[in-house]
């Protein structure tokens, strides 16, 4: 349920921040609550999925995208993950998130999220997702579209991500 207000609150809270270009990194601060926290006294690495879920949608957000895409019946799912974990994120420490879209394809989006603490990289992820509608996937050329930038050219994809598609696609 916190997480639910976590999210509401930084839904709320973009409305008032700089509008974000499709390529721009959002960043989030936050702090480690003592619900986030798992029985070794640190984030759940299950909760750094949650939080990377407020970065994606912030970014929707401040591209002042997340009110047509609701409109449109459009709905972001994730397709899949691969995050490395770091450090510890212990409790009410500060963290920041970053958040970014990498590149696309034909059908997802590949998102990177990077979670630092005190300046070290605590978790780093790929996420790959896409938007589905009432009559299916959304591919990323509708989004931009959307987003005023229908000529835009996915940037090259990087090797690691590159790596991980092919086993995700073979």
């Amino acid at each position: 349920m916190v997480v639910l207000f976590r999210f509401l609150f930084a839904i709320f809270k973009s409305r008032f921040r700089r509008r974000l270009g499709v390529l721009d990194d959002c960043v989030i601060t936050m702090r480690v609550w003592p619900n986030d926290l798992d029985l070794n006294m640190h984030m759940n690495s299950g909760r750094y999925l949650s939080m990377m879920d407020i970065g994606r949608v912030e970014i929707l957000a401040r591209m002042r995208m997340l009110r047509p895409v609701l409109k449109r019946g459009w709905r972001p799912m994730v397709g899949a993950t691969f995050i490395r974990y770091k450090k510890s994120l212990l409790p009410f420490e500060r963290f920041t998130i970053r958040s970014r879209i990498v590149c696309w394809d034909e059908k997802w989006l590949y998102f990177e999220h990077v979670l630092e603490r005190r300046g070290e990289v605590a978790a780093q992820a790929y996420v790959r997702g896409l938007l589905r509608g009432k009559s299916g996937n959304v591919k990323p050329r509708e989004l931009l579209e959307l987003a005023g930038a229908p000529a835009m050219q996915s940037p090259a994809m990087p090797a690691d991500v590159a790596g991980w598609k092919a086993l995700l696609d073979a």
